[in-house]
């Protein structure tokens, strides 16, 4: 099956090319106008298909791509992928305005194919194991070391991940959404946002002026409580406090939903089978939300 990787940045390298590249009977394809990068990384995992263009992975003939690339390119990426027939998974956001992503996602319903975004914390284990544990409670965080940013960038291409999370997670539908926001100079400080619904309440947290980049979500109810850390120290307080760290050797990738995430499109491309990203779209729509909020 031929795949390609468009934009090979740091999360493409880190992260997605040693999954694929690991993957049997993968015939990669790699593309960025950076020659030098494509030259290495080509060279270090033995791709001999490497493309500088979008125009020349569509001619090679792809069944499906991998969009890595800068979240200002997507549309321009995204879309002649879709128009010539191509399955495409594209990290989050699929675009920076919901308008962009709305018409990206009623282009790959019109074409027949699969659009998947790169939500991958609904793949991390410590993460999705949280959905067979009561969730009267959810609390997530999502913090930053005095990184405060313009509010679109803020939200579209970080605090994305704590609303879908908390998306995710909720028990039931959401019939109350509350945004709070502190903005200072034009830059986002920090985000709050609470869902809520019959008998749950799920509160996302991102503060950009913190004393420390960290993550951690927690589900209570039933006289049970899970923490998970970081994505990969699991915490129970049931009777008493019991941790579980991350094995040693779990890779990254395996922890953080990515391998998971990989391989759930590429069996999709495989088998025939459509990814919607209509569920992804209702996640950009809240933060588009937030933005607005904000602004």
């Amino acid at each position: 099956m031929k795949i390609a990787m468009i934009g090979l940045g740091d999360i493409a390298e880190k992260a997605y090319l040693p999954v694929l590249a690991a993957q049997p009977a993968l015939d990669l394809h790699l593309c960025t106008r950076n020659q030098a990068r494509l030259d290495r990384l080509g060279d270090a995992y033995r791709i001999g298909a490497r493309f500088t263009s979008v125009d020349e992975v569509i001619k090679a003939g792809v069944e499906a791509a991998f969009v890595h690339a800068a979240t200002e390119a997507h549309p321009e990426i995204v879309e002649p992928l879709l128009a010539a027939g191509i399955h495409v998974y594209v990290d989050k956001p699929i675009a920076y305005t919901l308008a962009d992503s709305e018409r990206l996602v009623e282009l790959a319903r019109d074409t027949g194919r699969s659009l998947m975004v790169g939500f991958n914390r609904r793949y991390a284990p410590g993460y999705a194991e949280l959905i067979a544990h009561p969730r009267r409670l959810i609390l997530m965080e999502k913090n930053r070391r005095n990184l405060p940013d313009t509010p679109r960038r803020a939200v579209f291409d970080d605090f994305i991940h704590v609303a879908d999370t908390l998306r995710f997670l909720v028990p039931g539908p959401v019939t109350d959404t509350t945004i709070r926001t502190r903005v200072h100079g034009g830059l986002i400080e920090h985000i709050v946002l609470e869902l809520s619904g019959d008998g749950f309440t799920a509160i996302g947290i991102m503060n950009r002026m913190s004393g420390a980049g960290e993550e951690s979500c927690e589900v209570m109810g039933d006289g049970t409580k899970r923490r998970v850390v970081n994505l990969g120290d699991v915490i129970d307080y049931e009777g008493g406090e019991r941790l579980v760290r991350r094995p040693d050797w779990v890779p990254v990738a395996r922890q953080r939903g990515i391998e998971q995430i990989c391989l759930e499109f590429l069996d999709a491309v495989r088998e025939g089978r459509r990814i919607d990203a209509g569920d992804a779209l209702a996640t950009h729509a809240l933060c588009e939300e937030i933005v607005l909020q904000a602004g």
